[in-house]
């Protein structure tokens, strides 16, 4: 179920957008246009990759439309609704939220997260349910609404 099934603003609805606007943060290039790109088609250079065995070329997310990126800024503006004097539960939410874009997976589980902070994994699964009821319930008072 994608997240403008949902009825109601809730905790799911704010992980899938955070997940998603993850995601979609991780896809976008880490520049803009660059000789090194056009190089690679160029047939001298494609002959070279294959006479070396070089065939595998990794795979990479396709680039997130404009439509995606507003999303994107949208979600991230919600990190705001977190107070400042709870910084630690931002750098979780911030942490948690990059998905990879081909492989859906966290890059950051909740263990890499306890050992970077140096507690508990529960306890920082605890602080992230913490920090995402602070996004609720600060969308809720600024009467966010779900667009379709």
């Amino acid at each position: 179920m994608s997240y403008t099934e949902t009825a109601a603003i809730d905790a799911d609805y704010v992980n899938a957008r955070l997940d998603e606007a993850g995601a979609t943060l991780l896809a976008l290039p880490g520049c803009g246009y660059s000789p090194r790109m056009s190089s690679g088609g160029m047939d001298v250079v494609r002959t070279a990759i294959e006479a070396y065995g070089w065939t595998e070329i990794p795979i990479k997310p396709p680039v997130p439309s404009a439509h995606k990126i507003d999303e994107m800024d949208e979600a991230l503006r919600w990190l705001g609704l977190i107070p400042n004097d709870r910084y630690v539960l931002r750098r979780i939410v911030g942490a948690r939220m990059l998905v990879h874009p081909v492989t859906d997976r966290h890059l950051f589980t909740w263990r890499r997260i306890a050992k970077v902070l140096g507690c508990h994994h529960c306890a920082v699964q605890r602080w992230h349910r913490d920090a995402v009821d602070l996004i609720v319930c600060g969308l809720l008072k600024q009467n966010y609404f779900i667009p379709h």
